[in-house]
């Protein structure tokens, strides 16, 4: 296995697992959002806005993948390719760990809407703190590939 391939499976596991936590987050808002609208349908927007937040880090993922792929050609070194594969699994693990588990903060507001509560802004606060962890990791991706390029 050459360099190149070490470094396309860190892209792999960055845009995969990333994309993977997103669409299980955006999945466990979704049910949380169909179940609250049989009791809430005029909260439609609110259940809408927090539905889509774990999408995000799906987004966050592919970023990376153009923040790194300049760095994809045939004449990558080994170090290139082993800090772009720990970009890749640094982003993807956190990816997917911060996309589902924001959709279970999402989804408890929804379902606390559905109820009768008006706990839309408060959610939206609370699911911003996985959201930070997806944002340092891609802000890890950049860093890496600045340094890369130096």
């Amino acid at each position: 296995m050459g360099p190149i391939i070490f470094a396309y499976i860190g892209i792999a596991l960055m845009v995969i697992l990333s994309g993977v936590g997103s669409s299980l987050g955006v999945t466990i808002t979704g049910n949380a959002s169909i179940g609250a609208l049989k009791k809430e349908s005029g909260a439609f927007g609110n259940f809408l806005v927090l539905s889509a937040l774990p999408g995000t880090q799906g987004l966050y993922g592919f970023t990376g993948y153009f923040m790194l792929k300049d760095f994809l050609v045939p004449s990558i070194t080994w170090f290139q390719a082993a800090a772009i594969f720990g970009a890749g699994l640094a982003m993807g693990t956190v990816g997917l760990i911060s996309a589902i588990r924001q959709g279970q903060v999402c989804a408890n507001g929804i379902t606390a809407i559905g109820n009768g509560h008006k706990v839309f802004g408060n959610t939206l606060i609370l699911a911003v703190f996985p959201e930070l962890y997806a944002i340092i990791s891609l802000a890890a991706v950049f860093l890496i590939g600045t340094s890369l390029a130096a």
